[in-house]
C-alpha cells in the first residue's frame, strides 16, 4: 500500500492544557481537509502516540480554516510543573504528528499544498 506522510498534507500545532495537550492539524486544501476526516480518526492518534499513553482522544473538527482539534487527556505525565519528560508542554507533539503515515489516495495531488511563488508543491516521500 502506498503511503503519504501527514505533513505532506497539513501543517500542525500543539500546547499543553495541565496534564492534557491539544494538537491541531490544519489541511493546506479543503481536499485535505475532506480526506482527513476519513482517515484522521481518534483511533489512529491514540494509536500514534500509545507510548505517551494518552488516556483518551477527543477530535473536534473546525471546517471554518480546515483544521481538527485532537484533545490528549492525561499525556503529559503530570503537566509542566510536575513531568520529568522533556516536552513536558507537549509543544513537540505537533510536530511529531506530521510524521503519521496515511493511506494515499488517487486524489493524492489536491491535497498537497498549493505552490505561492510559482514552484512545484512538494511531493509525497
Amino acid at each position: 500500500m502506498n503511503t503519504l506522510r501527514l505533513g505532506d498534507i497539513a501543517h500542525a500545532r500543539s500546547g499543553d492544557k495541565g496534564n492534557h495537550a491539544n494538537v491541531g492539524v490544519i489541511a493546506w486544501t479543503d481536499a485535505g481537509f475532506e480526506y482527513l476526516g476519513k482517515v484522521l480518526t481518534e483511533a489512529r492518534v491514540a494509536e500514534f502516540f500509545l507510548p505517551l499513553r494518552p488516556r483518551q482522544v477527543q477530535r473536534y473538527a473546525l471546517p471554518g480554516i480546515r483544521a481538527y482539534n485532537f484533545f490528549l487527556s492525561d499525556i503529559l505525565g503530570g503537566g509542566a510543573s510536575r513531568s520529568l519528560r522533556v516536552d513536558s508542554q507537549g509543544k513537540v507533539l505537533g510536530i511529531a504528528i506530521l510524521d503519521l503515515a496515511l493511506p494515499a489516495p488517487a486524489n493524492i495531488e489536491s491535497l498537497l499544498r498549493p505552490a505561492t511563488d510559482g514552484s512545484v508543491p512538494a511531493s509525497t516521500s
